[in-house]
């Protein structure tokens, strides 16, 4: 469920108790273990930790790149991990760490789904959202927007 909130207090008031529980408990590790330069703040319907568009200004869609965020969907809260699933080596090393807690992992493209707070490994969630610097992040977003340049130029030239 997306929410219409402008503050991260105003998204927390609006959730139901149980609910408002889980997602500041998992609020405070991403904030108690987040890279210095990245930011939270209210974005696309959810708690979002963003590089500042006055650190990179030049994204693909004109706004703040993503780190990470934080939603409370209808069935499910999930947790989006962008810093980790930008690396295979950080996604490999998450995943392997998230399966070896013994809880079961639901994860989606660039998100981990959960029900209870129980059913997240906390330790492992710190360890991911440490795991890669601002200055790493960067650097994933400079390779990504390259290859989308390079992929574009190919593929001009072989319809001109």
């Amino acid at each position: 469920m997306r929410s219409e909130a402008g503050s991260v207090e105003q998204f927390l008031s609006e959730l139901p108790e149980e609910r408002r529980s889980i997602i500041a408990a998992v609020r405070a590790v991403v904030l108690a273990n987040l890279p210095s330069g990245i930011v939270e703040t209210m974005n696309w319907g959810m708690i979002s930790y963003e590089v500042p568009l006055d650190i990179v200004p030049d994204t693909y869609n004109g706004q703040p790149l993503s780190y990470a965020g934080l939603a409370s969907q209808k069935q499910h809260c999930a947790l989006y991990l962008m810093s980790v699933y930008g690396s295979d080596d950080v996604r490999r090393e998450f995943e392997s760490a998230y399966e070896s807690s013994g809880k079961k992992m639901n994860i989606g493209k660039s998100c981990v789904r959960f029900r209870r707070l129980e059913d997240l490994p906390l330790d492992v969630v710190a360890k991911a959202v440490a795991a890669v610097s601002l200055e790493q992040f960067i650097a994933m977003h400079e390779r990504s927007q390259s290859l989308r340049k390079s992929r574009r130029s190919t593929s001009t030239s072989k319809q001109g």
